[in-house]
């Protein structure tokens, strides 16, 4: 019987969510959508125009298709018989002779791997995928694990843990207003407000991919399981109940073009705004939920009812800027609060981002405004690590300059002291002068130690000591919001230690010796230098450590080194936070040929 196969169907469909090279959506789409299977008729319809290529062709024909079509997927092998060649079949054999001898690219090895079983029964065989290797994701911080360790190589966290498996229905019941605390003093003026919901949960990626997406929603169950662990909410905090913003706070600080792109994603089933950024039919209103509590949080402490607030809200918001989503953030959280506080009273507010990337949507926002003091503290390397934006001469503009305040680190692995040590020379100086009515926190924890896409050292009591330092402003008038952080264990535990804080309990940290890197020192001055001609309250830290420079411990400089050599340039010529994220930890295919080896 001849050996014949009826279909070869050609791997043309690659996502487009690895192969873009930026973060901006196409043109002429008015800043909206960038759709990937983005209806379900397209879902269930599927494509039926595949080209198909016949085994029997000579050498040269198979060549020919494998080169038009880099990674070929043999779909079905019918009337295979093994012993073909008995049966005088012998040009399809020495044709597969041929090409076993002279398979010496990718597509030839991955095309000889089908044509090489000659003894095995095909009855019921199925093609596997090309470079299969068994590996487990770790459900903490969703990096791949070969299938023959049990314990993640990145966290330490063990493939069958069950840490992750919460029950939030003791948390919000049916969207019903719950007042949860039962502190001994009930006085509103002293108690912390806490915004959540379950529906922003509904939120998600729809399409998979070679990779789990960092942003999901995981990252809220994590932290309001370990905050019921520790018996704070529900138990000593109150619950603010859920509200979606309303169209005409959200025109405040975004376009209508942006704002109905965002509405559209209602009756989608899953669509992108940029490579990293998806939507699903909830996301709209998860988007809307997390404004809407956050706006409302700042009310409810300008109004006195509540002295502080944590806004456990997804998806994130400080790269969300005013034409455009990105970033994984759709409204941008942080600037909604900051208006609705406004709106309630407050006549300054200052906004402090402590996330790994910088908030270059906040930026924007608020860049001409001098009513909004913008402090962002993030990784940047010179441009090359995304955003790309955030560098210390980005001050502001018109009359407004001095009121961006960035203070970008050089490298990776910046960790407890070398922030709190910002804090003290350049943020607190400047936010006493600034003299702000509200304080508001861009949190993102993903600066935290074991966070996969920041890769720095911040601990809990760092991010807990950072909190205390600056209740100490507008009369502890401050709303924490959550932004990013991605292993599931930091960010559970670094977003109780700051509720604790709000709480009023002491961090307990010890400033006896509090010392930078030599790399951050620099950054600091550099930035103090920048900002001197706008707030002259910096000047005896500028004198102070210009004389301490030669005292300060030198840099690790073998610390993050092979990892900034390799994501700098990423971070900025991809502009993707997901494809740095997965050619970092081996899971992406580069330009779908090259497997590309776990580096750290």
């Amino acid at each position: 019987m001849q050996n014949q196969v009826d279909q070869v169907e050609s791997q043309s469909n690659f996502s487009l969510l690895y192969e873009c090279h930026g973060k901006s959506a196409p043109e002429g789409s008015k800043g909206s959508l960038y759709f990937g299977e983005n209806c379900l008729e397209q879902k269930l319809l599927g494509e039926n125009n595949d080209e198909l290529c016949n085994a029997r062709t000579t050498q040269s024909d198979l060549s020919d298709c494998m080169a038009d079509e880099p990674t070929p997927r043999l779909r079905n092998v019918v009337n295979a018989d093994e012993n073909a060649c008995l049966h005088g079949q012998q040009e399809s054999c020495e044709a597969e002779e041929n090409l076993k001898q002279k398979s010496s690219t990718l597509q030839d090895l991955y095309a000889q791997e089908y044509y090489d079983d000659e003894d095995d029964d095909d009855s019921d065989w199925e093609p596997a995928s090309h470079f299969v290797i068994k590996k487990w994701f770790c459900a903490n911080c969703t990096m791949p694990n070969f299938d023959d360790v049990c314990h993640c190589d990145v966290c330490g966290e063990h493939r069958e843990s069950d840490f992750f498996r919460y029950d939030l229905s003791q948390l919000h019941v049916g969207g019903e207003v719950v007042n949860s605390y039962k502190g001994a003093d009930s006085s509103t003026e002293t108690c912390t407000a806490i915004g959540f919901d379950e529906r922003m949960l509904l939120h998600s990626e729809v399409e998979m991919k070679s990779h789990p997406h960092p942003e999901r929603p995981d990252r809220l169950r994590a932290i309001a399981a370990s905050l019921a662990a520790a018996g704070i909410f529900p138990g000593k905090c109150t619950f603010i109940p859920p509200r979606e913003i309303t169209q005409e706070a959200l025109l405040m600080v975004h376009s209508l073009d942006h704002i109905e792109a965002v509405q559209q994603t209602r009756d989608m089933l899953s669509s992108y705004f940029t490579p990293d950024t998806y939507a699903n039919e909830h996301s709209a209103c998860a988007a809307r939920l997390a404004a809407g509590l956050c706006a409302d949080l700042a009310r409810t402490i300008m109004s006195g009812h509540a002295r502080n607030g944590f806004a456990l809200v997804r998806p994130p918001g400080h790269h969300a800027g005013i034409k455009q989503a990105m970033g994984f953030c759709l409204h941008n959280n942080a600037a909604i609060a900051a208006l609705a506080a406004q709106s309630a009273g407050a006549k300054k507010v200052l906004i402090v981002d402590w996330d790994v990337h910088h908030g270059n949507g906040t930026q924007e926002i608020f860049d001409g405004n001098k009513s909004v003091l913008y402090v962002s503290l993030h990784r940047h390397e010179g441009g090359r690590f995304y955003p790309g934006t955030g560098a210390a001469y980005e001050v502001g503009m018109v009359d407004a300059k001095g009121y961006s305040v960035n203070i970008p680190w050089s490298c990776g692995g910046v960790g407890d002291n070398d922030y709190i040590f910002a804090f003290q020379h350049v943020v607190l100086p400047i936010a006493l002068e600034f003299a702000p009515d509200i304080t508001i926190i861009s949190a993102g924890f993903d600066a935290a130690r074991g966070d996969p896409l920041g890769c720095c050292d911040v601990t809990p009591a760092g991010y807990a000591q950072m909190t205390h330092m600056l209740t100490g402003l507008s009369q502890g008038k401050l709303l924490v919001i959550l932004e990013g952080g991605y292993n599931l264990r930091s960010i559970s535990s670094s977003a109780t230690a700051v509720v604790k804080v709000l709480l009023g309990e002491d961090p307990g940290y010890d400033m006896s010796n509090v010392v930078p890197s030599k790399r951050s020192l620099y950054t600091i001055l550099q930035v103090l230098k920048i900002q001197l001609k706008y707030w002259p309250s910096l000047k005896p830290s500028y004198t102070a450590l210009q004389s301490q420079w030669g005292l300060v411990s030198p840099n690790n400089r073998n610390q993050m080194k092979r990892r900034r050599r390799l994501v700098g340039p990423l971070w900025w010529r991809w502009g993707s936070k997901r494809f740095v994220y997965e050619l970092l930890y081996g899971s992406f295919r580069l330009n779908g040929r090259v497997p590309v080896k776990r580096i750290c």
